[in-house]
């Protein structure tokens, strides 16, 4: 579970196997205890990574995958994962949920999906 930094709430999320795995030994090498962050900053005034060191991480791993980094970026890959989740299951609540939204209308706006096909949807789906 992840507390969103926007609107201070938990966001639940899963990882894949390969990924526990690789967190797993990372958590092992580091020597980190449950209280530390996952990723820790270097800097003595953060105790964790900033958000603009982990866009520069990415902006590497994209550099060196050969890709174009002005067209990859932590928000848009974000976005990407939503709006497939939501083309390939049209299910508009699982990714209001995923994405943290306390209103379907904020996850609407974010998709960029009509209105209309948006309640048609969400009509669909009983909570």
């Amino acid at each position: 579970m992840v507390v969103q930094r926007k609107t201070q709430r938990p966001v639940q999320f899963e990882l894949t196997e390969p990924t526990r795995t690789a967190v797993a030994a990372w958590i092992a090498k580091a020597g980190l205890r449950s209280e530390d962050f996952l990723f820790p900053s270097r800097l003595h005034d953060s105790p964790h990574v900033s958000t603009r060191q982990y866009a520069r991480i990415v902006e590497h791993w994209v550099v060196a995958a050969g890709l174009d980094p002005s067209a990859y970026g932590t928000h848009s890959m974000r976005r990407t994962k939503a709006t497939l989740i939501y083309k390939r299951t049209k299910n508009l609540r699982a990714v209001q949920l995923l994405l943290g939204h306390s209103k379907l209308e904020s996850t609407v706006r974010y998709l960029g999906i009509e209105v209309d096909d948006a309640l048609e949807i969400s009509e669909q789906i009983e909570i």
